[in-house]
């Protein structure tokens, strides 16, 4: 491997909060927004393994968001990512996960690693001198931060915004106060965000973000007086060898849809980079998978569309064929749900499903799992994640588990990895580029479990 050209410098900022819920989503897909509107090429990141707030982030800026992890992604697809936004863009935006500081790696390690400047998000609704105290503590809880300013998030009024402003240690890390008002809350379910794509007034929720935070010392910023505080110089990542074309003359049929669309784009462009053609289908409207040689079910919402799932006997019936032909089928959390018998949703209601594997699955009020887990398959080892609110019934035996990484302090076994036929299924959702030979061998020869590997 031999080095890139020197290194881009570029505007960046790392939105982070004390703990989720406190808005910074919203700061984030405004601020891309905000400067977007301008006709500034803005590029934005979502730190951790999240699908929903980058549908955001992808209406604001009309350009792909990708994820940034230390551990899922890695340092080195990191340095590579933000290198070449660099290149590209007239600012970056990298929106946090949980609070500054929650996980292991936290958005404060990426942020250090990055020399990212942090911009604090702070629900300010119920404080008022506190609002300084929080600020102080986020700064300085742990050395080697640069330190952008703070936001205040859901102010009650002009004089609320002013107390929180006097609290401040440091005046000039104000950058203002947002108003609460509720259309700017952006709508949840029970795995996160409703996607930007389910929403008829999405650009409109959107501007109206954007325009409050016109109003404020941030929004006010310039492009030089961007690049005078949040300039970052981002190194050449080293040339990387491009992963063998594994999948060349292969056709992957990838659903998508209201009911799967928890579907990282860093894994369409691995397939695709593997030599796959990527073509996508809706198995809520299309009776029949498209020509293919392997079909990849993501995650997704299939508890919302139960019903009309089951209803749809040809695609049923399609993806049959498909595995009786001893074609590769990976699923994933929504997609393995959607292959068992039978669904039980969030209302207490039981949908017939495909029934290409035995057995039932039911939602439950609790988060049933969530954390970064691993697939290790001889040599290879695909790293992601788990997160879901479900639970399965089957006779099916796992025939492998993904295990945690070891920094983390969870307890419990990792997530079955169910196969039948050429159906590989899990919980599990795999960030593809964490692997690309594994996901080759994937798509192109079905998931290789070897019987000593059992559980």
């Amino acid at each position: 491997m031999t080095a890139m050209s020197k290194a881009a410098p570029c505007p960046a900022v790392l939105v982070a909060a004390p703990a989720s819920g406190q808005g910074k989503t919203t700061v984030t897909a405004a601020l891309a927004r905000l400067h977007a509107r301008q006709g500034r090429r803005v590029r934005v990141f979502k730190c951790g393994p999240d699908f929903l707030d980058p549908f955001w982030h992808t209406l604001a800026t009309g350009a792909p968001v990708h994820q940034l992890d230390l551990w899922m992604t890695g340092e080195a697809d990191c340095r590579a990512r933000l290198a070449l936004a660099a290149r590209e863009a007239d600012l970056i935006i990298v929106e946090g996960v949980m609070g500054l500081y929650d996980g292991q790696p936290s958005a404060a390690d990426l942020a250090r690693h990055f020399s990212l400047p942090v911009l604090a998000v702070i629900d300010a609704s119920a404080m008022a001198g506190t609002f300084g105290a929080l600020a102080h503590g986020l700064q300085h809880y742990q050395p080697g931060l640069r330190w952008a300013g703070v936001l205040a998030n859901r102010v009650g009024s002009a004089r609320h915004a002013g107390m929180l402003q006097q609290g401040l240690r440091e005046p000039q890390h104000w950058l203002g106060a947002v108003q609460r008002n509720p259309a700017l809350v952006l709508p949840e379910r029970h795995l996160g965000l409703v996607a930007a794509t389910e929403l008829g007034d999405a650009q409109q929720r959107l501007d109206a973000a954007a325009d409050a935070l016109a109003d404020t010392p941030l929004g006010r910023l310039t492009l030089d007086e961007l690049r005078q505080r949040w300039s970052v110089d981002f190194p050449a990542p080293e040339v990387v060898a491009p992963p063998p074309a594994l999948l060349k003359g292969k056709t992957v049929a990838v659903a998508s849809d209201a009911a799967f669309c928890f579907i990282y784009a860093a894994n369409i462009d691995c397939l695709q980079r593997l030599g796959a053609r990527v073509v996508f289908f809706s198995p809520l409207a299309d009776q029949a998978l498209p020509a293919c040689d392997a079909v990849w079910l993501p995650g997704g919402y299939p508890e919302l569309h139960a019903a009309r799932l089951g209803a749809n006997l040809g695609l049923r019936d399609s993806l049959r064929a498909h595995v009786a032909a001893h074609k590769p089928l990976w699923a994933e959390c929504g997609g393995m749900m959607a292959l068992f018998e039978r669904l039980t949703d969030g209302a207490g209601l039981t949908h017939e499903l495909w029934g290409l594997l035995p057995g039932t699955v039911a939602l439950q009020k609790r988060l049933a799992a969530l954390g970064p887990q691993s697939l290790q398959i001889g040599d290879g080892q695909l790293r992601g994640h788990t997160f879901h609110h479900s639970t399965c019934d089957t006779p099916l035996q796992p025939r492998l588990r993904t295990t945690r990484p070891a920094q983390t302090a969870a307890a419990g076994e990792g997530e079955a990895v169910y196969q039948q036929g050429s159906i590989a299924a899990s919980y599990f959702h795999a960030w593809f580029p964490s692997d690309p030979a594994l996901v080759g061998r994937l798509f192109s020869e079905g998931l290789p479990l070897p019987r000593e590997s059992a559980a």
